[in-house]
């Protein structure tokens, strides 16, 4: 099956045209992302939203916790 195809499956149609529209090209993104770094579809969404995204999260949140502080 194609991989496309696949990751397409993995997910149900919302009825929202845009949202469907955004997830497409971030479907493509990550398949075309996934090749070139030599790892699965599934395994980047894991690096990406379970490991990146909410490291940056707490990152930003000390960071401006920190700044926070020195401007009081």
């Amino acid at each position: 099956m194609d991989k496309y195809t696949q990751a397409f499956n993995s997910m149900g149609d919302s009825g929202i045209d845009w949202i469907d529209s955004v997830f497409r090209v971030c479907v493509y993104v990550l398949v075309d992302l996934s090749e070139l770094v030599g790892i699965s579809y599934e395994a980047i969404n894991i690096w990406i939203f379970i490991i990146i995204q909410p490291t940056l999260i707490l990152l930003f949140f000390i960071l401006w916790r920190i700044e926070k502080r020195k401007n009081n």
